[in-house]
């Protein structure tokens, strides 16, 4: 299936376009290729888009003053990615997004999706849905943060995305949910 065809069918979940808004929309997006550890968003870099996964998988995270790494989010096919608060703020980003594998995005500039957003309505409740869902699932994480601990988490992550598993590294899994690779051996999950 082709980058448009993929787009396409993500947003037809959501919204009705005739194919010439859908023409138009998806005009505004550059395809983009990157390589497996490549950085698309680094800390303090100024951050003017956000990607559409066609393919692979990339992570958002956040390196702390003890060069801890926290794993903020796993973007794979379909997902959504960027340092959403620099994006919209204009300030510095605070986190990273980089290749766990070779992957094909589709890049939208801040300035193209709120042009889009005030010419065709469905596409503003498009991105305001999409943001409504993040909001939800961040909110789950964290409540899941506060009552489960590392194994309810892993199980938890592996039974909603069992396909992690096959393509992203145990370090990585064990930095999102916030353990040491060794503590997640110790719990006989990998």
């Amino acid at each position: 299936m082709n980058a448009e065809e993929i787009l396409k069918q993500h947003i037809a979940k959501t919204i009705s376009l005739t194919e010439e808004q859908f023409g138009y929309f998806f005009s505004h997006f550059t395809r983009q290729s990157f390589k497996k550890g490549q950085a698309l968003i680094s800390e303090g870099e100024k951050v003017e888009h956000e990607y559409f996964v066609l393919d692979g998988c990339l992570k958002s995270f956040y390196i702390n003053d003890d060069v801890k790494m926290f794993i903020l989010q796993f973007a794979m096919p379909t997902w959504w990615v960027s340092d959403f608060n620099a994006l919209y703020s204009g300030n510095p980003a605070t986190i990273n997004v980089d290749c766990i594998t070779n992957a094909e995005v589709l890049s939208l500039s801040n300035s193209n999706r709120e042009k889009i957003c005030r010419e065709i309505p469905g596409v503003e409740y498009f991105f305001r849905w999409r943001t409504n869902r993040g909001f939800v699932a961040l909110q789950k994480r964290l409540l899941s943060f506060m009552n489960n601990d590392a194994k309810q988490r892993y199980e938890q992550l592996m039974q909603q995305y069992p396909e992690l598993y096959n393509i992203v590294p145990k370090h990585l899994i064990a930095a999102y949910l916030g353990v040491s690779r060794e503590t997640l051996s110790r719990l006989n999950v990998t």
